[in-house]
């Protein structure tokens, strides 16, 4: 073990944030602490790095681990340092080597033949050598560069960025120092999708063991060997990823209700034997035999979800026409930075649009060009009956702040109901007299969820909005994406959450090369095709063709270009060009019965997995260690063999889409 809980319980104030948790964090776990809005997920983190004291129990942690802990309370650090000079202060005793190094070279110059100090210089050049002190630059500068700074960046002083990047530069720092465990407290709200996937690739490589909180599903499935939930002051470990959290969850409270309900028929039989028979003397000491047993049961708790769910039917009262906004021959500049230039775009009736991309290419900025809130030259184009609301940061002052939360909405003119306007305030995260709050004692947080709440219940047909998911818990996320698929409007979206993108969407739009790019699907059949253009560009370079290849190249010979006589034109493949196309074939037949092959040997993984999995399920199991550990053993074997067959079912299928691609 590397730290953890031992019986630990800790109170915050008045309210228990945990009770009685033990909970360790051992070698190569990588593990996803989860839990709603407010339940005390970072500051369960202060208390395992000790910045709090548990009132009952103790944090264990062995002498040697090092930990690493990114959280937003870093943000107050500043300096005129470049964030490179940040970056490096990860390597300590690297520099204070280096330092030792000079300062011996230098007095060797002045005294070549003190043995001692030769002795000193050979030592610190070793150690130098074993830390790999030499590497250090290039290995900042390759984290760095993967969280998105430039070249130009680089040298730049820490205290000219923006927050979001200042913490980037920190989480480079704690990579860097390559702790034992590392603590990083929603280290995805600062960064962009290439550096989320970036972020990820590293960590799934890192050695040391990672605990995460956040919010992307996307982010914990692919990271995680392991879910801690904080859920009504007790910690629920699950041995899997988020997918397998959500399933396994869900048994467990199944079987807990049903264990519960049993329970109090139990309870309820013998109340009425007590009831029927306490004042018979004849079997009154029966009855209160029975009683003492029912005194000393473990009562099963009832199951009750804590979450709010969201009841709301989003009626438009105007229709609009098929084109809600064109943009002509846009352009934008900021100085020497070029957003868009000349771009055209348009947005239809029913276009629920994802705009993604990294940061800095200027996704906000487009989005307040269609909103009229951001100067451009070129033309915006408004169609019929449309009818528009922005949601924005900046839309934070446009509340009143003597109202509380539900006057806030119900003046919106959405014609909702007190009842309806409650339950989407739930899903804000805005239960019971929280909606009388005033908006004045608000946290900026809080406020951006009223402002999100109010765009959402307009009557607006056409909605604008810019990283909605901000401040909200992974339940509001999903009952957000519902929200806006029951949605009878359109809208265009910026965020960074791509479980949020892949339920909201049925467009991408990207800023490529200062123009604006369609894909006309979902946001993971873009993700394929980018993967799939890939893999044909990657083929191509093989082929060595450098660019796109000529029609007559890459057809069958029936579909020759023919002339007006009916014989083939000029451009008739060559016999290389058809052996090129057999080959093609051949690979074709090939893959395809690959493919035949594998889909029974995937079949019966899934269905031994699927076995095991039902067999994790049963109470029985759960009450024999033994049983349960080797369970869960040839469970994750079932799994990943699971796993890899599928993973090579998806390579063979996309070959095959690729090969028919290219064979036309």
């Amino acid at each position: 073990m590397l730290i953890g809980f031992q019986n630990v319980t800790f109170e915050f104030g008045a309210r228990v944030i945990v009770e009685d948790a033990t909970w360790h964090i051992q070698p190569g776990d990588r593990i996803g602490l989860i839990g709603y809005n407010g339940t005390g997920k970072s500051t369960l983190l202060k208390v395992l790095v000790g910045e709090y004291t548990p009132s009952k129990g103790s944090v264990e942690k062995s002498k040697e681990t090092t930990i690493g802990y990114l959280h937003q309370d870093l943000l107050s650090f500043d300096t005129n340092d470049t964030i490179t000079q940040v970056a490096l202060s990860a390597f300590e005793r690297v520099m204070q080597v280096e330092k030792e190094i000079e300062e011996l070279g230098i007095a060797l110059e002045k005294d070549p033949e003190n043995e001692a100090l030769l002795i000193q210089y050979t030592d610190s050049l070793h150690e130098m050598d074993v830390l790999d002190g030499y590497n250090i630059h290039h290995k900042a500068e390759e984290v760095l560069h993967g969280l998105g700074f430039s070249n130009e960046d680089l040298v730049r002083p820490y205290k000219e960025f923006s927050g979001g990047w200042r913490m980037r530069v920190l989480l480079a720092k704690m990579i860097l120092q390559q702790p034992d465990v590392l603590l990083m407290d929603e280290p995805t709200n600062h960064l962009d999708l290439p550096s989320i996937e970036w972020l990820e690739k590293y960590l799934l490589h890192y050695k040391g063991s990672v605990v995460i909180v956040s919010h992307d599903k996307f982010f914990l499935n692919r990271m995680v060997n392991k879910i801690v939930e904080l859920y009504q002051q007790q910690l629920h470990i699950y041995t899997g990823d988020y997918a397998f959290y959500e399933q396994e969850k869900m048994i467990r409270i199944d079987m807990q209700q049903k264990a519960f309900e049993n329970q109090q028929d139990y309870i309820r039989q013998q109340e009425r034997f007590i009831e029927r028979f306490k004042a018979k003397a004849s079997k009154a000491a029966q009855a209160q035999s029975v009683q003492k047993r029912l005194d000393k049961i473990d009562k099963i708790e009832d199951v009750k979800l804590e979450r709010p769910d969201l009841r709301i039917n989003f009626q438009l009262e105007k229709v609009p026409g098929k084109v809600l906004v064109e943009l002509k021959e846009v352009s934008k500049h900021f100085g020497k930075l070029k957003i868009v230039e000349d771009a055209v775009a348009e947005i239809e009736r029913g276009d629920k649009i994802a705009l993604i991309g990294a940061n800095g290419k200027g996704k906000s900025t487009v989005l307040r060009m269609i909103a009229g809130t951001e100067n451009f030259t070129g033309e915006r184009v408004w169609g019929h009956n449309v009818e528009e609301s922005f949601y924005a940061q900046h839309q934070l002052e446009a509340l009143s702040l003597n109202n509380n939360i539900l006057e806030e909405l119900q003046q919106c003119g959405s014609k909702k109901t007190d009842v309806e306007l409650r339950s989407l305030l739930g899903a804000f995260l805005f239960s019971g007299e929280d909606v009388d709050k005033k908006i004045k004692v608000l946290s900026g947080g809080e406020k951006a969820r009223v402002a999100l709440a109010k765009t959402i219940v307009s009557k607006a047909n056409f909605l604008i909005l810019d990283e909605p998911t901000n401040h909200l818990d992974m339940h509001s996320v999903e009952l957000l994406a519902e929200a806006l698929n029951k949605y009878e409007g359109s809208y265009i979206l910026v965020s960074h959450d791509r479980f949020f993108i892949s339920k909201t969407a049925n467009k991408i739009w990207e800023i490529v090369d200062h123009k604006i790019k369609e894909f006309k699907g979902t946001y993971q059949e873009w993700v394929d095709w980018n993967e799939r253009m890939a893999k044909i560009a990657a083929e191509k370079q093989k082929l060595g063709i450098t660019s796109t290849p000529k029609t007559e190249t890459l057809v069958s010979p029936k579909q020759e270009p023919v002339n007006k006589n009916g014989n083939a034109t000029a451009n008739k493949p060559s016999p290389q060009d058809n052996n090129l196309i057999k080959e093609k074939q051949k690979e074709y037949q090939k893959e395809k019965r690959r493919l035949e092959n594998l889909e029974p040997e995937l079949a019966k993984a899934k269905t031994a997995k699927e076995k095991l999995e039902a067999s994790m399920g049963d109470p029985a199991n759960y009450a024999d260690k033994a049983k349960f550990v080797t369970l869960e053993s040839d469970y994750n074997q079932a799994k990943q063999k699971w796993e890899e067959l599928q993973k090579q079912y998806d390579l063979v299928f996309e070959k095959l889409m690729e090969l028919e691609e290219k064979l036309g």
